[in-house]
């Protein structure tokens, strides 16, 4: 799809300025699928530092050093996902406590599983549904038991739902969000969505199934369908599809002056393709996930974070977001991660989910 990276460099002129928010830049010009895209070369840099020095930190926390983990100011301070989107703790909680959590469970019971953890998106709210009204499966589930479990949680002040994105509240009439989206997740399960899931020929054939369903818009079906990628049920490559997020095209507008008319799909697509050269032209060292290089969902991570992290490193950059400040300071978790990941990607033993479901079809 893309080929390499081929760069020449130029300062905007005169009559380009008004394309900055700031002092005149170095534009860096690059080749990719016929187009041009006209680099910031200071942001674009930033970029590759900030996913080689984050990557860092994570695998320096993983290996249990002690902190500080980094000599970054703003990494140091404030909040941002891993380059790798598995690595994040809910993702790590979905893979091992819900996805591989319990041995040969049914085709339904995993899709089941994956939509309701990430419905809510929280480990907590996981936690009290499967403590006062599990084991959580579809063929245990009562509407009435999860609702007053999750009705309770409410009249106590707690939150239900992540605040991660937005999930939004699904047209069913119920009087509440939750119940709202118990009802879909019945109405999913009820037209055969596992079993559509199963027979998903890739990635995006997965992504286009869950667009058909209430309240599921690109961002939520494309975070489902990587979701449910993660799990023996649907077998996709990562690579083959990616669906641009808000955050990810704020990144974009903050890398690139211009894109020459490439859909921010290809922008991302070429990022991956040619990260090597760009990492090693400027002399960084990028240590993977044991043996797995980053896929295009961990590409656009960074696109995001990077649209975060430049508003303090570059804050006269003006990306889509119009957003000016970090909202989130970095709190070490209490407990570290034992990191574990699908079986089917092949990572160390000591790195892979322990217990396996049904494989597709089951």
């Amino acid at each position: 799809m893309s080929g390499p990276a081929t760069p020449t460099s130029r300062r905007p002129s005169a009559g380009q300025l008004q394309l900055w928010a700031g002092p005149a830049e170095e534009v860096r010009d690059y080749r990719a699928c016929g187009h041009t895209l006209h680099a910031r070369e200071e942001v674009f840099s930033a970029y590759w530092r900030f996913a080689a020095e984050r990557q860092a930190i994570f695998h320096r926390r993983a290996a249990g050093a002690p902190p500080p983990w980094t000599g970054d100011p703003i990494l140091g301070r404030y909040k941002f996902t891993n380059v790798y989107r598995s690595c994040d703790r809910t993702s790590q909680a979905l893979i091992s406590s819900v996805i591989y959590a319990v041995p040969a469970a049914s085709v339904q019971d995993v899709v089941f599983r994956v939509l309701l953890f990430k419905t809510f998106n929280s480990e907590r709210t996981w936690q009290l549904l499967q403590r006062e009204a599990g084991p959580i499966s579809w063929g245990s589930y009562s509407f009435a038991a999860y609702d007053q479990v999750l009705t309770a949680a409410r009249a106590r002040g707690e939150r239900t739902y992540s605040p991660a994105y937005i999930i939004p509240d699904p047209p069913f009439g119920e009087a509440c969000k939750h119940r709202n989206h118990l009802r879909l997740l019945e109405h999913m399960m009820a037209t055969g969505l596992p079993a559509k899931i199963a027979a998903a020929a890739d990635l995006r054939a997965a992504y286009r199934t869950l667009l058909g369903y209430p309240s599921i818009g690109p961002f939520l079906g494309y975070q489902f369908a990587i979701d449910l990628a993660y799990s023996p049920v649907l077998d996709a490559d990562e690579n083959s599809y990616v669906v641009p997020g808000p955050g990810a095209l704020d990144g974009i507008a903050k890398c690139f002056a211009g894109t020459g008319g490439l859909p921010p799909a290809d922008v991302i697509r070429w990022i991956a393709d040619t990260a090597p050269e760009h990492l090693a032209e400027r002399g960084l060292e990028f240590r993977d996930l044991w043996g797995r290089a980053p896929t295009l969902i961990d590409w656009q991570n960074v696109l995001c974070e990077i649209a975060k992290y430049t508003r303090v490193s570059h804050p006269h950059i003006c990306g889509t977001s119009g957003r000016s400040r970090i909202k989130h300071e970095f709190i070490p978790w209490p407990r570290p991660v034992d990191y574990r990941f699908p079986p089917k990607w092949g990572l160390p033993p000591s790195r892979t989910a322990g217990s396996t479901p049904a494989a597709a079809g089951a």
